[in-house]
């Protein structure tokens, strides 16, 4: 064994030895992904990262898709949308895909840079573990590859309005799809926590505690320490990167359930409301989620119907349930199944952003058809309560903690 690393897990708290060499580690117990692992990595990641960064900069420099309607020429920038919602005041959907689809990506590029950059000349600035904590948090925020498939739709609706040409922003936006996971599945922030400090003193342990909780210590979710709990009574900080710990997240039951709830409300007006509203020289219409995907069906875009529909329509609701199921069974503190509610968590997490999509071709929709007298499209106020229940079922996944799950499993059963 020798002296390897002691890692817990994020979401079982299971206690383990890191393995050493390439590769993708699991845990033992829950089988979820601790961390990846590759040789050069730092060389791989600094490539994968320039090249982002350049795609970036083109895809927001350029018009993303030209509409020529006689002799109407409309294009757009990604900001040039968003200022679009700002003057139809809806501030609320264009700071939400501001936030998402510029800000997160260009705040993950550029600590990439600073992480990285200063490491090839064998330096390191200052701040490294702040960088390093950020980029853990925005992570799932960042949501560049859900608003290409909003692209995609949208160049399909428009496709029948119009002549749609592709702009270098477009590709640009295809090369950072790529680009950007790449990126992250090159980086192992624990060879830059190496270099920062040396593990913790769990490192020196013969015999592991069944979790971290066991042993009266406490996992760092940002850089992955693990180090004994101080006074019950002072606020405990990670020693390597000083992000705050805690041995479970605080009321988390509480904190989902309020979340789920509200989304679970608001989820009747964002499908009963127009998401977009479209005035035309024939009148005016006003399209719903579930319209815009009976519009794509008729139009003999049925793959594109049913993505939609799943998106937009199936996952916020499977998605309400799946925490109901997590919740209920946690509160009950029940013993069943847990690998498999642990994969539904996971599930839970990975699916909720995808909800984005409709957001995303609204926004663009909105942005291209301003025609005056002939055809303008307006964000509706459905768009509004649907970008509210995306953001609130995401705020639910990140607030339920996922450890719960294990607490009530014995020894004998994990």
């Amino acid at each position: 064994m020798g002296k390897s690393e002691i890692i817990a897990c994020h979401e079982c708290d299971f206690l383990q030895r890191a393995p050493e060499g390439p590769g993708v580690a699991r845990c033992a117990r829950c089988g979820a992904v601790l961390f990846r692992s590759s040789p050069a990595s730092f060389d791989r990641t600094l490539a994968y990262t320039l090249t982002a960064v350049s795609l970036f900069i083109l895809a927001n420099a350029f018009p993303i898709i030209r509409l020529e309607i006689s002799a109407n020429v409309i294009s757009t920038t990604l900001l040039g949308a968003v200022r679009t919602l700002l003057d139809q005041n809806m501030p609320e959907i264009a700071v939400l895909v501001f936030f998402t689809t510029f800000l997160v990506p260009a705040v993950q590029l550029a600590a990439m840079l600073y992480l990285l950059l200063p490491l090839q000349f064998g330096r390191m600035l200052p701040g490294v573990p702040k960088v390093l904590s950020l980029l853990g948090h925005i992570k799932p925020w960042g949501m560049v590859e859900v608003f290409m498939l909003g692209l995609l739709v949208s160049v399909v609706k428009l496709h029948s309005l119009a002549r749609v040409v592709p702009g270098i922003a477009l590709w640009s936006f295809c090369g950072l799809v790529v680009a950007m996971p790449a990126m992250a599945a090159a980086f192992d922030p624990r060879d830059l926590w190496r270099r920062i400090m040396a593990p913790g003193s769990g490192s020196a342990m013969t015999a592991l505690p069944l979790t971290a909780a066991d042993a009266g210590w406490l996992v760092c979710h940002t850089c992955g320490l693990v180090s004994r709990a101080g006074p019950a009574d002072a606020e405990a900080r990670c020693p390597r990167c000083g992000d705050r710990l805690h041995l479970r997240k605080h009321n988390s039951i509480a904190r989902t359930w309020a979340l789920m709830i509200a989304a679970a409300i608001l989820y009747i007006p964002a499908n009963l409301l127009p998401v977009m509203n479209t005035s035309s020289l024939f009148g005016s219409e006003r399209d719903t989620i579930m319209s815009g995907v009976v519009y794509l069906w008729v139009s003999g875009d049925a793959p594109l119907a049913l993505l939609v529909f799943f998106a937009s329509i199936t996952v916020p609701v499977l998605k309400l349930l799946a925490l109901v199921v997590l919740l209920v069974s946690v509160q009950r503190r029940s013993t069943w199944q847990p690998q498999q509610r642990a994969k539904l968590y996971r599930l839970v997490e990975f699916v909720g952003r995808w909800s984005m999509l409709d957001i995303y071709v609204v926004t663009l929709m909105a942005a291209l058809v301003q025609l005056q007298s002939l055809a303008t499209i307006t964000a509706g106020p459905g768009a509004v309560a649907f970008g509210a229940v995306v953001v609130l079922t995401m705020f639910a996944a990140l607030s339920f903690d996922p450890r719960l799950i294990w607490d009530p499993v014995k020894a004998k059963n994990a």
